[in-house]
């Protein structure tokens, strides 16, 4: 993270609950503290304290010098090669300068992949903000919401198997074990959920919309439990992170920090329209789209779309 929970706060001193001013007063206290950083050519750059890289070399006549232990072998703790392919930690800065206007399109190579680097610290996220300042807000937009929902487990821990909002643990979820498999195999008839679901049971990563869209699919189309969905995100995820796999669910299901919400509810078809409308992301994942092997959908958008309603409004009435 860039800061920790108690960094960055209400001026009473409570935590934000709501991104928008969060993420103002994020952006302002950068510019609280500057500091000079020396450059392989030309003048020190100036830049903000809370960005700037840490040069250990300069420490390290302080630390204890021993000679090296040995490092036990992988295999000794337990762990055994996979054969996946993970996302490389270097990035086009073309790819970032161009981030806001290819982020939502799922066929093309517009988003950096970068999460599992940040999540397991293989790359520093203090350069990466610094970069982003210049080169893309949209990008470093994103950045800071993995520091909101990370100051959002901090201040609030119950977001962990219990919403945000108690009042929506009301909602009656459907106990559909079936109807869940379908989602989990990608055979839900809808085909952008489809190949969302199949992207990520493959190559455990899928991209930031079609999370969304699958999110929002299992919790107000199937009036599933979010938290089974966030297990099975948890678990297949290679950039999961408890945070902002919470947070980013709890946001799709309604219950989460945002103001009015439970009436959002995504339209796979009209978002297939918008973000893959050559269905090149979907045809990548399901070869069968179009033919008589591929399953009809297993829920109507309208009947699912006021059910989803009728139940979050009684829930809430009560």
């Amino acid at each position: 993270m860039i800061f920790e929970k108690d960094e960055v706060l209400k001026g009473d001193g409570t935590p934000y609950t709501v991104f928008t001013p969060y993420s103002r007063r994020w952006l302002e206290k950068l510019q609280t503290r500057w500091m000079e950083v020396p450059q392989h050519e030309g003048a020190p750059e100036k830049v903000s304290f809370y960005l700037a890289s840490y040069p250990v070399e300069k420490y390290t006549h302080n630390l204890f010098k021993t000679n090296p232990l040995p490092v036990p072998e992988l295999s000794e703790m337990g762990f055994s090669p996979v054969q996946m392919t993970f996302p490389s930690a270097s990035v086009a800065r073309g790819l970032i300068k161009n981030y806001d206007k290819t982020r939502n399109f799922p066929a093309l190579h517009g988003t950096s992949k970068l999460g599992i680097h940040f999540r397991f610290g293989t790359i520093s996220i203090r350069e990466k903000a610094r970069n982003a300042q210049f080169l893309n807000g949209t990008y470093l937009n994103e950045l800071i919401w993995r520091d909101f929902y990370s100051q959002i487990l901090g201040n609030f821990p119950h977001v962990v198997g219990h919403p945000f909002r108690p009042q929506y643990d009301r909602v009656e979820w459907r106990n559909a074990p079936e109807d869940f498999e379908k989602w989990c195999q990608g055979r839900t008839g809808y085909p952008i959920v489809d190949a969302g679901m199949r992207e990520l049971n493959t190559t455990g990563f899928m991209h930031n919309r079609v999370r969304m869209i699958t999110a929002s699919f299992l919790t107000k189309h199937l009036l599933i439990d979010w938290r089974l969905g966030e297990a099975y995100f948890a678990e297949k995820l290679l950039d999961f992170d408890l945070a902002s796999n919470s947070g980013g669910w709890q946001w799709a299901a309604g219950c989460g920090t945002d103001a009015a919400p439970y009436f959002r509810i995504f339209n796979p078809t009209e978002q297939t329209k918008k973000f893959d409308p050559e269905f090149k992301y979907i045809r990548q994942w399901v070869p069968e789209f179009g033919s008589p092997q591929y399953p009809k959908p297993m829920v109507e958008h309208v009947f699912a779309r006021e059910r989803c309603l009728a139940t979050y409004k009684k829930a809430l009435a009560e």
